[in-house]
């Protein structure tokens, strides 16, 4: 029968008390780098695998980090936790990806589940509606969180955001350019901050341009590609648009499946601006424009703030309610 190491082994071996062997385990107290390096190389000597989930039991801290997205079919959201385990892996982090499929309801469960699990920190994208619950759990930093994307209602927090407005109101701004005046717009789910801010920039766009704002042009979505195709097919067939403006990835792409499949030529009948920017919006017919986000510049930026939390760092002061914003850049390809 094969013995399995315990941790009275190592120190033994190691030549230290147990306490010291679990201090550089959980890192939990400064241990010597002589010492540190005796007892990595018993564990390694012995094949010691600490048992974590013990471990976490009686620090409550996991090394773990939850990451609650609103839709994991969508390319916005996958791009974003690869940039992030990217860099919690650096810090010696795992993550660990849930999707709410933009349910509150599964959200809260999510976060109640994440909890009890002892992760460090939440990374969410909130779904629509009442996120009341979050005041307990951030009380007293309890279980930090960050919020990307969206932000939720009178709640306190970092928040990760794009500028929303001013991206689109840059791709309004070109379509005018370009002699446009009938431009429909498909948004995201209503309730959310990223979908108002959209689309509060392409009404600004046509404010500032005098041409009136028609209701009749405004579409508004469930962010997936079927919607993307309804709302296309209703815009086409009731108005008389010559652009459209899509505000989210996957309902793009569902737009311009339907006027593929209508033979609606782009951007001849129909000029297109999508937002976001992927490498399939660079290889469709014509290649698509974008307001693409700087998801690489999130991720890194969002586990730098949920670190920040983490640590309570008492050397420096940490606002736990503020909001980042960063550009978007317009990118300019055949579609429009």
């Amino acid at each position: 029968m094969i013995k399995i190491a315990t941790i009275k082994d190592v120190a033994e071996k190691a030549g230290v008390s147990t306490a010291t062997v679990s201090h550089v385990i959980n890192e939990t107290r400064f241990v010597s780098e002589s010492t540190k390096e005796k007892v990595i190389q018993s564990m390694k000597e012995l094949n010691y695998k600490p048992n974590k989930l013990a471990s976490s039991l009686r620090s409550k801290k996991s090394n773990i980090i939850g990451f609650i997205v609103p839709d994991i079919a969508n390319f916005f959201f996958t791009g974003i936790a690869h940039y992030i385990e990217k860099e919690l892996k650096q810090r010696g982090y795992s993550l660990f990806i849930s999707n709410s499929d933009e349910n509150i309801e599964n959200e809260k469960q999510q976060f109640e589940k994440l909890k009890a699990h002892f992760v460090d920190g939440i990374i969410v994208a909130p779904a629509k509606g009442d996120h009341s619950f979050l005041v307990d759990m951030n009380k007293e930093n309890e279980c930090p969180i960050v919020f990307i994307d969206r932000k939720p209602d009178n709640i306190k927090g970092v928040s990760i955001l794009v500028d929303n407005v001013n991206g689109s109101y840059k791709a309004i701004t070109h379509f005018i350019e370009k002699g446009h005046k009938k431009i429909g717009i498909i948004t995201g789910l209503p309730g959310i901050t990223s979908t108002y801010e959209r689309l509060e920039g392409y009404k600004k766009a046509l404010a500032d341009n005098n041409i009136p704002i028609k209701n009749g042009y405004i579409k508004i979505g469930d962010s997936r590609f079927d919607s993307g195709y309804k709302l296309t097919k209703e815009l086409v067939k009731n108005t008389d648009i010559s652009a459209l403006y899509v505000t989210n990835n996957l309902m793009c792409v569902g737009a311009m499946e339907y006027l593929n499949d209508k033979d609606i030529t782009i951007p001849d009948d129909i000029a297109i601006i999508g937002f976001d920017d992927y490498k399939w919006a660079s290889i469709t017919n014509p290649p698509l424009s974008v307001i693409s986000q700087p998801i690489k510049k999130i991720g890194e930026s969002t586990v730098k703030e949920l670190m920040s939390l983490i640590r309570k760092d008492n050397n420096k002061k940490i606002n736990i309610n503020k909001t980042i914003r960063m550009k978007t850049k317009f990118i300019i390809r055949e579609s429009c």
